[in-house]
């Protein structure tokens, strides 16, 4: 009998069919490039260096997909958070430098890893006073929200150079980062294949906690009814505060990750990758965790293959990547909502 019920409610549940669809432009732009660049080491030289910078991307736009995703926030301060992260772990490893030079994996983690922890606190206690104070009013009001994070990120990036100074700041990577492993022909840099550990690492984590937790299930049960989710004793505020600091820690992060891959670190660099950041959360669907991490490494293969092949319009292949899947699908490739 039981058996039966089961099944019975089984066959009356609409069946939710995954678009495999977007999945397959990966491929496709790999398989493209390959006759184009008629050099199969090159090629996969390319491949992996694309597939890492668009981890690092992936890494500062995950927490800005987050928090418009879930709280429906235009957060156009988000590059404030990168930025400081940035500076607050460069401020930690950079007095530790005997460290970061000495030919030890274990000494340069040692640093490496208390830098990338002490930028995602602070820029999660940032983010923090942030939505507090800033985003808190002007919760569904969108135009007030591009108008008054932007306000914030000029603010921050002066602050910054109040605290730090106007000067960039070099931060060469750690010694046992540096070089790459020779495997033929084909050059892996170290750095890139951590960075596409960490952001392997983060994407799982996003995903296992959004779709496999009740932490997950009741942040996205609010978002679509948060009256029943607080009739039921849940206090979605705090849940949604806890997603913009998450979201926070995370710029953190990517700013961390991203300043040790240019080597250096300057107060502007967060409204720069602002660009990057928002033609990756168009492409992917406003608010998609995978169609964003789709879209951070079609933009990360589309700039080293462009970048190979054409120098004079690797500045604008991401704006024409953009064009080409918004008039393919103009509300991206995973949109979560109808806004």
């Amino acid at each position: 009998m039981t058996a039966t019920v089961k099944a019975a409610t089984a066959d009356a549940l609409p069946q939710v069919r995954t678009d495999r669809l977007p999945l397959l432009i990966l491929p496709v732009v790999m398989l493209l490039a390959l006759p184009a660049i008629f050099d199969v080491p090159a090629w996969l030289t390319l491949t992996l260096a694309g597939l890492a910078m668009g981890m690092m991307i992936f890494l500062m736009a995950s927490g800005l997909t987050l928090v418009f995703g879930l709280m429906d926030v235009l957060n156009f301060g988000h590059g404030a958070f990168i930025s400081v992260g940035a500076f607050v772990g460069a401020s930690v490893m950079l007095p530790l430098a005997a460290w970061m030079q000495a030919d030890s994996f274990a000494l340069n983690m040692a640093v490496l890893l208390p830098g990338i922890l002490a930028a995602m606190l602070v820029s999660g206690a940032l983010g923090y006073g942030f939505e507090r104070i800033v985003i808190a009013p002007v919760y569904g009001q969108h135009l007030k929200q591009i108008l008054i994070t932007m306000g914030g990120l000029i603010v921050a990036e002066q602050a910054i150079h109040v605290v730090w100074g106007p000067d960039q700041i070099p931060l060469p990577r750690p010694t046992s980062l540096r070089g790459a492993f020779i495997i033929g022909d084909v050059a892996i840099e170290k750095y890139r294949l951590l960075a596409v550990a960490v952001g392997l690492l983060v994407f799982l984590a996003m995903m296992l906690v959004l779709n496999r937790t009740k932490l997950g299930l009741l942040i996205r049960a609010g978002v679509e009814n948060r009256e029943m989710v607080e009739s039921l004793g849940y206090r979605i505020k705090r849940l949604f505060v806890g997603v913009f600091v998450a979201g926070s820690a995370l710029a953190g992060l990517g700013g961390v990750m991203w300043a040790l891959y240019q080597e250096t670190v300057t107060a502007s660099m967060g409204m720069q990758v602002m660009v990057l950041v928002f033609i990756v959360i168009i492409i992917g669907g406003l608010g998609s965790v995978g169609g964003c991490f789709i879209g951070a490494l079609l933009v990360g293969l589309t700039a080293n293959y462009v970048g190979f092949l054409a120098p004079k319009l690797a500045l604008g292949s991401n704006i024409l990547l953009m064009v080409l899947i918004l008039l393919w699908r103009p509300q991206g490739l995973y949109p979560v909502a109808r806004r």
